[in-house]
């Protein structure tokens, strides 16, 4: 069972009435009764993005087979609003600095991120609502603090939100083992890094959206990197050049 699962009608419905951040709700498909309805109807009041299961994929998910039919995953902590992030580098007098993360899956590399976020002073980390891993314990703690300190907002549609934030003066910069070596460019200035999937990389749609691609020298036998490695190499670099 998930660290951060809810399950049973009244519970989940508690919990969205409660206001706690549900990322995920499952629903067994044809259920539809009343109870039910209101439990959908709430999840899409807030967002949160629903996924309809069959009861016996739900069982597996359920601690004691007690789910009644929905299972909601619980984010650990809030998700921040990307207007605030960038208010805040703003007033800091700072070029905003984010990391985009276009369907990072594994909770240890988000929360290595985050972390790695903090330490290199981005302002703040971007995350797909759908098919991707949220804001759970697991992450929290892997993290090791940094949620307490660097931001983390949700959004639907990254290629759009990265349309949005170029009317704001951002470049785009996408890691890539196809791009060009990250020495060559200039990373300075209001930024965003880009990093992808940890099997597929970048989507295609995402890509085209950057200004640039990045790749990371590499002198090994073995063509790429962690996610969460990757994306250290390249905060870093981007740090570098901000400081000089």
């Amino acid at each position: 069972m998930n660290e951060n699962a809810i399950e049973g009608r009244n519970a989940v419905l508690e919990a969205f009435r409660a206001g706690k951040t549900v990322d995920k709700l499952y629903v067994q498909e044809g259920l539809k009764d009343g109870p039910i309805l209101s439990i959908v109807r709430e999840a899409k009041k807030q967002g949160s993005h629903i996924l309809y299961s069959d009861k016996e994929s739900l069982n597996r998910m359920s601690e004691d087979g007690k789910h009644q039919g929905v299972i909601a995953m619980v984010a650990s902590y809030s998700y921040a609003e990307l207007g605030d992030i960038l208010a805040s580098a703003r007033e800091k007098g700072e070029d905003p600095f984010l990391i985009l993360l276009d369907g990072i899956e594994d909770p240890y590399n988000l929360g290595a991120i985050i972390r790695t976020a903090n330490q290199v002073g981005a302002h703040g980390v971007i995350i797909n609502k759908n098919r991707a891993v949220g804001l759970t314990a697991s992450v929290a703690r892997t993290s090791a603090g940094a949620l307490n300190y660097t931001p983390v907002a949700k959004v639907t549609n990254m290629a759009r939100t990265i349309e949005e934030l170029k009317k704001e003066g951002f470049w785009f910069v996408a890691a890539d083992m196809d791009g060009e070596e990250m020495y060559s460019l200039n990373l300075k200035g209001p930024l965003g890094l880009v990093i992808g999937n940890e099997g597929k990389g970048v989507s295609e749609l995402v890509r085209k959206k950057c200004d640039f691609t990045a790749r990371i020298p590499m002198l090994g036998q073995i063509d790429s990197l962690n996610a969460s490695v990757a994306a250290g190499v390249l905060a870093y670099e981007v740090l570098r050049q901000r400081r000089s």
